[in-house]
């Protein structure tokens, strides 16, 4: 790497040459850069990236698993003797890796707000020691995930697998923890948190959604849950289920309202069967089950067993 470059400093045009062009490149690449920076109406950027990292993100998640499930997540020459140790040891250094990431996120609202926040630092501390605070918490409830994964799937032949292999289980637990940011304000590291998940197991569920305990997606691949969508306990879905939202309303500007509810509620003890569309803020009542490739905009009440056949038609009862 050129000194200037390792040094924070932008290079002399002429040190990029060879058959790419690059020094027009890098010159129009600058331009795109102001233009865009103009129009969002950003100035310089001097301290640096004021974006939280991605690559620091996947770290402190990969650390915080190992320290909630040591034993099957944590590293493989580690003692039962020392899981204390690891545990705290991996939590500290993770925590004050959250810490700084929180910062980061803190400062960017701060500046997209216009706003001074001389209690930032102060804010994004709580922020962590609340999310330390709801780890054994998370814990309890990734415990009833697994077990109803376990349940659940008569091809699962021990509760190790399940943590292990399952898509649905690691989706979740980014999930956990993901909302738990969420809620206590850090929505911007909770997304990107949710987005490493997707990513690799091609489940998208939004941080905002509130899960009940022991929920469990079978397979997985392409389910969506939404930001508003509320679901209960002992909730099971198959591939490709869209908990969506029907449509999108709009403020007096046209542009569209934030965070209003617009996704469904999923009673407890509720089954949605593979590439099942459930949109808009319907209820399904608790008991339900919906159906492979059903498409539903209306709620239905307890016990309801809707299928392509009669989703049409007046939903049948047992």
């Amino acid at each position: 790497m050129n000194d200037s470059v390792r040094a924070g400093l932008s290079p002399a045009p002429e040190v990029f040459g060879g058959q790419w062009a690059l020094a027009d490149v890098v010159a129009r690449l600058r331009v795109a850069r102001m233009s865009w920076r103009k129009r969002q109406g950003r100035g310089r950027e001097p301290g640096g990236r004021e974006l939280p990292s991605r690559e620091a993100l996947a770290e402190i998640v990969h650390a915080v698993c190992g320290a909630l499930f040591p034993m099957r997540l944590g590293p493989p020459d580690l003692r039962e003797e020392s899981e204390d140790f690891y545990v705290g040891h991996t939590l500290d250094s993770a925590l004050n890796a959250l810490l700084a990431q929180v910062k980061l996120e803190l400062n960017y609202q701060a500046r997209h707000e216009a706003r001074e926040r001389p209690d930032l630092h102060q804010r994004a501390v709580h922020i962590v020691q609340d999310f330390a605070a709801a780890l054994p918490g998370l814990r309890g409830l990734l415990d009833d995930d697994v077990m109803a994964a376990f349940h659940g799937d008569p091809a699962a032949r021990s509760v190790d697998e399940v943590l292990l292999c399952y898509p649905g289980i690691l989706a979740v637990l980014h999930h956990r923890l993901a909302h738990q940011l969420y809620q206590t304000g850090a929505p911007l590291l909770a997304r990107m948190i949710a987005e490493l998940a997707h990513a690799q197991t091609g489940i998208d569920i939004h941080p905002g959604a509130r899960i009940g305990r022991g929920f469990f997606i079978d397979h997985g691949t392409g389910v969506v849950i939404g930001e508003t969508a509320v679901i209960g306990e002992r909730v099971r879905l198959y591939q490709a289920v869209t908990l969506g939202a029907k449509r999108f309303a709009t403020t007096e500007d046209g542009s569209l309202e934030k965070g209003a509810p617009r996704h469904p509620i999923v009673e407890d003890d509720v089954v949605i069967y593979a590439g099942a569309t459930v949109l808009g803020r319907i209820t399904i009542g608790r008991g339900s089950s919906i159906g492979g490739n059903v498409w539903l905009t209306r709620s239905v009440p307890p016990g309801s067993h809707v299928t392509q056949a009669n989703v049409q038609s007046e939903v049948r009862h047992d």
